[in-house]
């Protein structure tokens, strides 16, 4: 059943916070206005969490910016935190590194205080609005973001979208996932239908074009443990960009090593970002854990990085009278 909202705390200038809960399946999901962020995730059986999160605000305002969120207006990363669109030379806030674009910006959808507009059993409608100009990006936007819990025990996620200017967009749920509820997801097995991936500079920027997945650490076509070899990288599913109603596949399956718990990826978004959390240390989590290195895994449907540079990549520029659409589905069962 529902319970909520309640309050998690205030915002910097004094806004409240509010959590609240969702049920449906054997799912429980905790919910966060600040950033439409999963903060907890259970399945009933299971003794753990599945998603990392913090127990209360602070820890998202300073060190955990993205966990659960929905993070936007662009996903991943822009280079040099510039692009050029329909003429127009665009600057965007160079957040990552002070030289590029990450996640939308500094107050990016992840850092912004959403609002609940619809709340059922099973399920929640957070909307936000964003000014034109807002960290760089062009067009006045609406989003919303509604989170289901199905019978068939999935966190399904929907982020829909509309602006009144042609504007990069490709919004992110952003949850790190960790299945056993273990010290970290080295061992977890993961398959990933793709193959080819895009390798990355330096700065975690597409460097050249799409890379065989073959003979390297990001060849996940059959199932294997994760490991530890700092993977941040995109795994390219298509090498187009989806209609609004396209239909959802199964593209990734990542499984616990204890209990034979495995969740399905189910998109129609042409990215799949997988980031292992090698860089957390000692990040203060559920229940009294402390998240070290590799504590969980992000699988994050969306376009490629960097496409408002890349016209050899999918499209990923909202127009008037367009509606963005992104389905994702996380189906958790049994082996």
């Amino acid at each position: 059943m529902t319970a909520g909202p309640a309050p998690f705390g205030r915002m910097p200038d004094g806004r409240a916070v509010e959590r609240f809960r969702i049920a449906g399946g054997r799912l429980t999901a905790d919910i966060l206005t600040y950033g439409a962020t999963v903060q907890d995730l259970r399945l009933d059986g299971i003794g753990h969490p599945l998603v990392l999160g913090a127990p209360e605000l602070a820890p998202y305002l300073q060190r955990m910016p993205y966990f659960g969120a929905i993070v936007g207006r662009f996903a991943n990363r822009i280079a040099g935190g510039r692009f050029r669109l329909d003429g127009r030379d665009c600057r965007t806030d160079r957040n990552f590194r002070g030289r590029h674009t990450l996640h939308g910006g500094s107050i990016g959808t992840g850092q912004r205080l959403w609002q609940l507009q619809a709340l059922r059993d099973d399920s929640a409608t957070l909307a936000l609005d964003l000014a034109d100009g807002e960290m760089g990006f062009p067009g006045a936007m609406q989003v919303t973001a509604t989170y289901t819990l199905t019978a068939d025990d999935a966190l399904q996620v929907e982020i829909a979208a509309e602006t009144d200017a042609a504007t990069p967009c490709s919004f992110a749920h952003h949850s790190y996932f960790n299945l056993d509820g273990g010290a970290d997801i080295c061992g977890h097995r993961l398959r990933v239908d793709a193959d080819r991936y895009l390798p990355v500079d330096a700065d975690l920027i597409p460097a050249g074009q799409p890379a065989p997945v073959a003979g390297t650490p990001f060849d996940f076509r059959t199932p294997r443990p994760i490991g530890r070899h700092g993977i941040d990288h995109n795994f390219c599913l298509s090498d187009v960009a989806p209609a609004a109603d396209a239909p959802l596949r199964t593209v990734a399956r990542l499984s616990g090593t204890a209990g034979g718990l495995h969740m399905d990826i189910e998109t129609a978004q042409p990215g799949l970002q997988a980031y292992d959390g090698a860089q957390f240390d000692g990040l203060p989590g559920l229940e009294g854990r402390r998240y070290g290195a590799f504590a969980g895994i992000t699988l994050e449907s969306q376009a490629w990085p960097d496409a408002p540079n890349r016209p050899d990549f999918p499209a990923a520029i909202l127009r008037p009278g367009q509606r963005y659409r992104n389905l994702t589905r996380y189906v958790f069962g049994r082996d």
